[in-house]
């Protein structure tokens, strides 16, 4: 299935085609990864939401190819960078590509600051490997990102220990790292979940600010549809390895169509009763059940044994993932039923 298909080739920074990744465990052959397809387009923001588990994660490694050469049994598709398929990209290539053309801001800002440098001497580091730049240049740079990132005293910071900042300032830091190279594409990986919620809104903020001054492109990873609602232009609803739903951000929280999308939405508390007298206070809703074992997938849909919709024919017939025509954008579900139903 090719998203690109309708879009201006120059314009499609990331386009990933029929993605499958399968790695070996001590217990068998795991299908981490099955017929992701997506597109992320210059200057765009998009979000892949899902629980736990569902295969976020293995996506952003599959992109970078960071999985260990040894653990994968089938990686197949096509990952196009600009137009290159970085599947056939050797690791001198790719090392090309990280931080240059794509960069990772790590779920843990601590897994990507070493404790034992200061951190403007990692930042410098990181510009003077990756381009021409003498460290005096590097460093003018460095301070320059520091201050963009909102943070009062650039040359403070930049003389500091990761263990000497708070968790928000430890993040902004990881984040100027990310832009140290000019990267056209940012890859998120859960940044605000390890921060209160105050903090969690400026991190967000930042963002959308490098997206709208800096034109790069964001693909942010999260189980919060409220982080989705609030910077994402486009997102990609994930479960057990697959997308099984894509689109438009408003189209998808105004009208979701899979049942698991719907599910994750009533996920969100209902903040009414808190703040009105006499309205009604509700449970907070809950999936019931867990997701599948990757190495025992249903034969049919993956979201069958917990979907409320679900019929006999769920169990057996496996959904593709097919655009909805009644749609001007390109919201696409993979659910026999609602296929089926229009």
């Amino acid at each position: 299935m090719k998203f690109a298909a309708s879009l201006k080739e120059e314009s499609v920074l990331l386009n990933i085609e029929n993605l499958s990744t399968k790695i070996k465990t001590a217990d068998g052959i795991l299908t981490v990864l099955e017929d992701v397809n997506f597109t992320v387009e210059k200057g765009e923001i998009m979000a892949i939401v899902g629980e736990s588990g569902s295969g976020k994660s293995m996506t952003i490694n599959s992109i970078l190819k960071l999985l260990p050469k040894n653990l994968i049994e089938e990686y197949k598709g096509s990952i196009k960078v600009a137009g290159k398929d970085v599947i056939t990209l050797n690791e001198n290539k790719m090392r090309e590509i990280r931080g240059r053309r794509i960069s990772l801001v790590a779920q843990n800002a601590m897994t990507s600051l070493d404790p034992s440098y200061r951190v403007g001497k990692q930042i410098v580091e990181i510009i003077v490997e990756k381009t021409n730049k003498t460290k005096s240049q590097a460093k003018e740079k460095a301070l320059s990102l520091l201050a963009q990132m909102g943070i009062d005293d650039p040359e403070r910071i930049f003389q500091s220990y990761p263990h000497q900042l708070s968790g928000g300032l430890r993040q902004r830091v990881v984040i100027a790292m990310s832009l140290a190279c000019d990267p056209d594409l940012i890859i998120a990986d859960e940044p605000t979940s390890a921060l209160d919620p105050t903090v969690q809104l400026q991190v967000l903020d930042l963002f959308t600010k490098i997206n709208r001054e800096f034109g790069t492109a964001i693909l942010i990873i999260t189980h919060d549809f409220g982080v989705v609602a609030r910077i994402a232009h486009k997102v990609a609803v994930m479960y057990a390895g697959q997308i099984v739903e894509y689109g438009e951000v408003g189209d998808i929280i105004d009208h979701p169509e899979h049942p698991y999308t719907q599910s994750l939405l009533k996920c969100i508390p209902d903040m009414d009763w808190i703040f009105k007298e006499g309205v009604h206070k509700k449970p907070l809703f809950q999936i019931k059940g867990e997701l599948p074992n990757l190495l025992e997938l249903p034969q049919g849909c993956r979201f069958s044994s917990r979907c409320h919709l679900a019929k006999d024919e769920c169990h057996v017939t496996k959904p593709l993932l097919k655009k909805q025509q009644r749609y001007k954008s390109n919201h696409s579900v993979r659910c026999v039923l609602t296929e089926r139903s229009h």
